[in-house]
């Protein structure tokens, strides 16, 4: 990492290690798979390491510098809504309401489809709330 920033290609890893991780989940019923993702989210908001993303670190073929950077703030604010719609998803088929797990796991792997075709809902979501905030401060 450098200037609070991370290379792209650490990032898309990370988004198809989440859409792939749902896509497995949802169609073999063994939704425990999505704790793998949740784990890995929450090691890297509480301990600020991503196991994902060191393992696809090691697989760089240039030095990191020389990528793309992605924002480590926004980056967060992804993986903060991804580990809540991941472990809502998983109490959900876990204690019974199906229709909830699927609700959560379905809106995290949309959300990681839809930014690896370019477009963050998360991005516009934090832009929204910054642009609410600094309207509501003036």
């Amino acid at each position: 990492m450098k200037n609070n920033t991370l290379p792209k290609p650490l990032v898309t890893f990370n988004q198809w290690f989440i859409l792939t991780s749902v896509i497995l989940s949802l169609t073999t019923g063994l939704y425990f798979l999505m704790a793998v993702p949740l784990l890995a989210g929450l090691m890297g908001l509480s301990l600020k390491w991503n196991p994902v993303i060191s393992v696809a670190r090691k697989f760089l073929s240039k030095p990191p510098g020389s990528y793309p950077q992605e924002d480590v703030a926004q980056l967060q604010f992804n993986q903060t809504i991804a580990v809540a719609c991941l472990a809502l998803a998983l109490i959900g088929f876990y204690t019974g309401f199906v229709i909830v797990g699927y609700a959560f796991a379905i809106m995290v792997g949309v959300a990681s489809g839809v930014a690896l075709m370019g477009f963050c809902i998360g991005c516009f979501i934090r832009f929204q709330w910054q642009q609410y905030r600094y309207r509501r401060a003036n």
